[in-house]
């Protein structure tokens, strides 16, 4: 058995050709969706990059794990305690462990473990190749690894190799020689000038005003990526910098796939397309980051091209990503595994059966704490800690009429809200039922407890100090009120 997995970090699924975009940022994804299921209702269970990568490895959601942030002991995996052995259970039962012991030579081409200090994300594998420049390599320099490693193995009976991509995450660096694909094409139809002038409006980082996070700082180095958004130009300037990046790893996975057609290999190689998380694009007035527990973070792309498995099918079912594990267990003959919190939809990829779940919960605890609560056309999202951008408690949004998330009708709605908080208690309640022992706390509240969300340490009085320079002074005025003295690191 062969198994390619793509990761392409900060992929927004609306924005590729197979999930209905208008423009053609993807012709070798689309091409790979046609051959095989994809999924449009997939995610992840724990955003951003750290606890997203972690859950889908460990097969854990991060509650359990205790990977739900990017600093503090919420970015450390919880140690087995007394029951570990000589080894330990992620080493045999993580996701890449778990295949190992299926006989397939595990491979990583990817920096990510280094960069977050993640070195639980190698657990498992055979042969781990760091690029080098610990997200920040464009995918030029990601592919020859790819191709020598192709060249040598890929014609070995069982292997599984792990491919990052970074150029989709922000700064979009594709070479100012792969010119400007989108230039004469239209924006999507919803970002008309009208939502721009009403996202300048808000507070927080990377709304308008502060692409670069708390400023609008440029870096001449990525011409494609702003600092502010004042005008149409500069919101074209931005969303033309993500779909080239989108179509330049494209043009990279479609090197790959050429190699595999050229050495016969591709009919009987399971492709897998995937994120760790989303994007927002626009959507909740946020530009370039993937910073909430909401549609836009946490939707990705899943595309499954198995060997005998279905072509040209589409999955609508609700599933996280890191149900993945127990699927491939399952599609390779295995038993889903111990330490997994995941269910298998293996069915959906070589037969027409419905695996879907009737809820998921979302949870980001990076850049804000927020768990959020996706069910019938609704998400329900609930915040502890707003990363200053002066959230109510609760939100709901209703995505088939408001996909990109700009209407918040809680009000408008209590009985769903209740419905959203009654969903999420249960699953919470589960999740401390089955917590691994010894441990009895949630690490949402280890990371309210020690500060807030690493991303909005420190950074309070500057960032008051700038909305009030730059005509948002109530904005300030609500901010200190809400967070002075609150927080050790505000």
């Amino acid at each position: 058995m062969r198994i390619l997995y793509l990761d392409l970090d900060a992929l927004n699924p609306t924005h590729l050709g197979c999930y209905g975009y208008h423009r053609n940022t993807s012709p070798t994804i689309d091409r790979i969706a046609g051959q095989g299921v994809q999924f449009n209702r997939v995610y992840a269970s724990d955003a951003p990059c750290l606890p997203s990568r972690t859950a889908l490895y460990s097969g854990q959601f991060g509650i359990h794990s205790g990977v739900v942030g990017h600093g503090g002991t919420a970015s450390e995996r919880r140690i087995t305690g007394p029951d570990r052995g000589f080894g330990d259970q992620l080493g045999r039962e993580g996701f890449a462990g778990f295949l190992q012991r299926q006989g397939l030579k595990t491979t990583m081409i990817s920096p990510f473990g280094q960069r977050h200090a993640a070195w639980h994300f190698y657990a498992g594998f055979n042969e781990i190749h760091n690029t080098g420049k610990n997200g920040m390599e464009s995918a030029e320099e990601v592919t020859p690894t790819v191709e020598t490693w192709l060249d040598t193995h890929a014609q070995e009976d069982n292997w599984y190799l792990h491919i990052n991509y970074w150029d989709i995450h922000t700064p979009y660096r594709a070479p100012n020689s792969y010119g400007d694909p989108f230039s004469d094409e239209p924006l999507p139809d919803w970002l008309t000038e009208e939502v721009l002038e009403k996202h300048k409006q808000l507070v927080g980082p990377h709304t308008p005003l502060e692409i670069s996070m708390w400023d609008d700082k440029v870096n001449p180095k990525y011409p494609r990526y702003p600092g502010r958004l004042d005008t149409m130009k500069d919101l074209r300037q931005m969303i033309d910098g993500y779909d080239t990046a989108i179509r330049y790893v494209d043009d990279q996975i479609a090197t790959i796939i050429r190699i595999l057609e050229r050495k016969g290999l591709l009919d009987d190689t399971a492709v897998i397309i995937s994120a760790d998380h989303g994007e927002n694009m626009g959507e909740l007035g946020i530009y370039g980051e993937h910073g909430t527990a909401d549609q836009a973070t946490c939707h990705i792309p899943l595309i499954i091209r198995w060997p005998g498995g279905r072509a040209g099918a589409i999955d609508n079912g609700l599933h996280y990503h890191l149900d993945l594990a127990p699927t491939v267990a399952e599609l390779i003959g295995g038993e889903k595994q111990p330490l997994w919190d995941g269910d298998s939809y293996a069915q959906s990829v070589t037969r027409d059966v419905d695996c879907g779940r009737s809820d998921l919960i979302i949870s980001q605890c990076a850049h804000v704490c927020q768990r959020a609560v996706l069910f019938d056309d609704w998400i329900y999202i609930r915040t502890y800690h707003d990363g200053y951008h002066l959230y109510p408690r609760d939100m709901l949004f209703n995505l088939e009429n408001d996909p990109y998330e700009q209407n918040e009708i809680a009000a408008a709605h209590p009985d769903v809200c209740r419905e959203g908080v009654h969903r999420l208690m249960n699953w919470h309640d589960h999740m401390m039922e089955t917590m691994p022992r010894p441990y009895d706390n949630d690490p949402l509240w280890t990371v309210m407890q020690e500060g807030g969300p690493m991303h909005t340490w420190g950074a309070l009085e500057d960032y008051c100090k700038r909305l009030e320079e730059t005509g948002r002074a109530e904005g300030a005025a609500r901010l200190r009120e809400k967070f002075e003295g609150a927080y050790r690191h505000a």
